[in-house]
């Protein structure tokens, strides 16, 4: 089986260079959205307490759906227009990032519009208490405004990396990061502007991030985007959804499983010593601080991509498989180190946000520590499942990326606090920490067997 020619560095530099190049500015950028969170969250907590921290945990499922957009549309987009480039195809990849351009700014409008509408009812789906909505409308209601924004920023980002530019993708994150936090202490401590303060600097931040990115695609490098690239066409938008399921699916179900959460720590936390507005409290925090340590996995899986993408498209499997078994070791590698600092330092992580009574640190260390007791198993997950949709297999993609979160976690979080009350939705996550990471290994122990047999067929 003859292998395409070409010059194009993702199918002749060596896989390690490659990794470092495109993984670490999507690591990056992760981070650097993850900081959004974290900023806000460690201000408001100062400056509002803990229902501030606990709106924002209410809140905190609106990211997860701009994110799960942003996958859908700038991976989906991203690993088409790889994979065509890397069969020579060059004038499907322009219509590639032309649609997923449009459905990205579509659906973040449409979004923004629902959200705005039915706002109080859908806070109080996403777990808010009578003392925490005041808060949670105040500051959902301009963050709202700033949802195209974000995800046309979070997407490009994934169009701009795989132009080629990941440097470029990483400074409209970091630049939006800055100037979130310049503007948050001015608006809540200077302005005196409350919880709603801290959404305006989020989106005005959003707002800058967003127009750098229009700014790149009217220089688009490795092909030309014109007008007509824009105008839906209804296969090329299929598609683009069909491979951008898997990250979406992923983020999606990390978004339920946080709604549920809220309302099964609101419900059981009112049953135990804790009270409803310490676990609700927590949750915010340990979400956000687990999305630090997760954005390297999901920046690794993201970098992995184009390289992945292009490499299979082009036939260079052995290039495919080093560049995957690399990335996944390295992967685990940082869940580990995110199993250590869990274990030992829960206490000093909770203090960044803000005070509280002795309940509320002794909960906050007991979440830490027996809910990421298995995340050392984790990071394989969303490598794998990035890994499946670059090579052109979403439906094998989506359903790793839902394995941990709503197959065996969701029905486990409903399931074990009925017998062990608050501690059984702590317990859920490592039992589906183990089982996921089973599956995934049998999942991807079958594709590099098959990827080596073609190897072996074409020497």
């Amino acid at each position: 089986m003859k292998q395409h020619v070409t010059g194009n560095p993702l199918g002749t530099a060596p896989i390690p260079q490659l990794l470092v190049k495109f993984a670490v500015p999507c690591i990056l950028g992760m981070l650097v959205s993850a900081a959004y969170n974290i900023v806000d969250q460690i201000f408001i907590g100062h400056a509002i307490g803990m229902y501030g921290n606990a709106a924002t945990n209410v809140a905190f499922p609106f990211a997860f759906i701009c994110t799960s957009v942003s996958l859908l549309c700038g991976i989906g987009g991203a690993a088409n227009f790889n994979l065509c480039q890397g069969r020579g195809e060059h004038d499907k990849a322009r219509l590639f990032i032309g649609n997923a351009l449009f459905l990205m700014t579509a659906i973040g409008i449409g979004l923004a519009i629902v959200t705005l509408v039915f706002l109080r009812p859908i806070l109080i789906l996403f777990g808010g208490t009578p003392d925490v909505l005041p808060y949670a409308e105040s500051y959902v209601a301009v963050s709202a405004i700033g949802f195209p924004f974000l995800i046309l920023s979070v997407a490009g980002g994934h169009i701009i990396r795989g132009d080629g530019s990941p440097n470029y993708a990483m400074a409209c994150n970091v630049v939006g990061a800055v100037i979130n936090a310049v503007l948050d202490p001015i608006f809540l401590f200077g302005f005196k502007t409350g919880i709603a303060g801290a959404a305006w600097a989020t989106v005005i931040a959003q707002v800058i991030s967003g127009v750098m990115v229009i700014c790149y695609l009217r220089r688009f490098r490795s092909v030309k985007l014109t007008r007509d690239c824009f105008r839906p066409r209804g296969e090329y938008c299929r598609r683009v959804l069909s491979l951008g399921m898997a990250p979406c699916f992923n983020q999606l179900a990390m978004m339920v499983v946080q709604v549920v959460l809220n309302n099964s720590f609101t419900y059981y936390g009112a049953l135990s010593v804790y009270g409803s507005d310490i676990p609700l409290a927590i949750n915010g925090i340990v979400a956000k601080v687990n999305m630090m340590f997760f954005a390297f996995c999901i920046g690794m899986s993201q970098g992995l991509q184009p390289i992945v993408g292009f490499n299979y498209g082009a036939k260079k499997y052995d290039r495919v498989r080093e560049a995957y078994l690399k990335m996944a070791v390295a992967a685990t590698l940082v869940c580990v180190v995110a199993f250590l600092v869990y274990q030992f330092l829960p206490r000093p992580i909770l203090s960044l946000f803000g005070g509280g009574s002795e309940d509320y640190y002794a909960f906050g260390e007991r979440f830490f520590r027996i809910y990421f007791f298995g995340i050392f198993l984790a990071g394989i997950q969303p490598i794998t499942a990035n890994f499946f949709t670059a090579i052109g297999k979403p439906r094998h993609g989506v359903f790793l990326s839902l394995t941990r979160q709503i197959i065996f976690l969701l029905p486990l979080i409903v399931l074990l606090p009925q017998f062990f009350g608050i501690d059984g939705i702590l317990f859920a996550a490592p039992i589906a920490d183990l089982i996921s990471a089973i599956v995934t290994l049998t999942f991807i122990a079958r594709e590099l067997k098959r990827q080596k047999l073609l190897i072996l067929q074409d020497s």
